[in-house]
């Protein structure tokens, strides 16, 4: 079990991203402001957890996922992107377009079609439209970014600190989770304090402002309709701080 702390004690520092829903100008401003953090604050080592939802809504998701990928293959050990329920309705989207395909239209798939300028497709559209508007989108990504979405974790821990989308169950450890909780949020999440001291940083679900409660810390603010994209700096036996672009 892990230790109770009145501090988040990450093995090293991270700055967790909140939503970013193909706001790729504003990926670029928070990139800016945490090395600029960091470089401040002396930091030659820190990780930076996006905490997923990078497609969809907002009108560049084909550049937000490009630099992510990127990042993620030039700099392993220090970037870390988890996936969101988003990039699920995404997957679900190209392995069963006539099933699952109009949900992900309805929710900004037709935004992320768009920004690999990809039409002729609406929320009403028929399984063959469908059918032919996924393999044309599978056409359209960079080799290797597929794999990439398919393979990003659900969740990641440095110390006493875990990252998530959505949420979790209070009452169970990461490692035991279900993945529909992690990307689509628990009942419970809100409600309970974790017995076990972990600190869950998220996203997902849309703040006004930035909020700290027993140990949760809410990034998500709605940068694609707010213009206000949050990172939570969380550095070892310090309070949280949030940097907002």
């Amino acid at each position: 079990m892990t230790a109770q702390s009145q501090f988040p004690r990450p093995e090293i520092p991270l700055y967790a991203v909140g939503d970013l829903h193909g706001c790729a100008e504003h990926l670029d401003r928070i990139v800016a402001a945490i090395n600029a953090d960091a470089k401040a604050r002396g930091q030659e080592e820190s990780a930076v957890v996006f905490l997923g939802d990078y497609v969809d809504r907002g009108e560049d998701s084909r550049g937000v996922l490009l630099r992510l990928f990127e990042a993620s293959r030039d700099m392993p050990g220090n970037v870390v992107s988890l996936m969101g329920n988003h990039e699920k309705m995404m997957l679900d989207f190209l392995d069963r377009p006539g099933e699952r395909g109009r949900r992900w239209l309805r929710y900004g798939g037709l935004q992320t079609l768009a920004s690999f300028q990809l039409g002729g497709v609406t929320e009403r559209a028929g399984e063959r439209q469908l059918v032919d508007a996924a393999e044309r989108l599978r056409g359209a990504l960079p080799e290797g970014l597929e794999d990439w979405l398919r393979t990003l974790p659900l969740w990641w821990q440095s110390g006493n600190v875990v990252c998530v989308h959505a949420g979790m169950d209070p009452a169970i450890p990461p490692e035991m989770q279900e993945a529909r909780d992690m990307l689509w949020g628990h009942s419970l999440f809100d409600r309970y304090v974790r017995p076990d001291g972990l600190w869950v940083v998220h996203g997902h679900e849309v703040v006004e402002n930035p909020t700290i409660a027993d140990r949760r810390v809410a990034c998500d603010t709605g940068a694609y309709h707010s213009g206000r994209l949050t990172a939570a700096a969380v550095f070892p036996d310090e309070d949280v701080r949030f940097l907002e672009v």
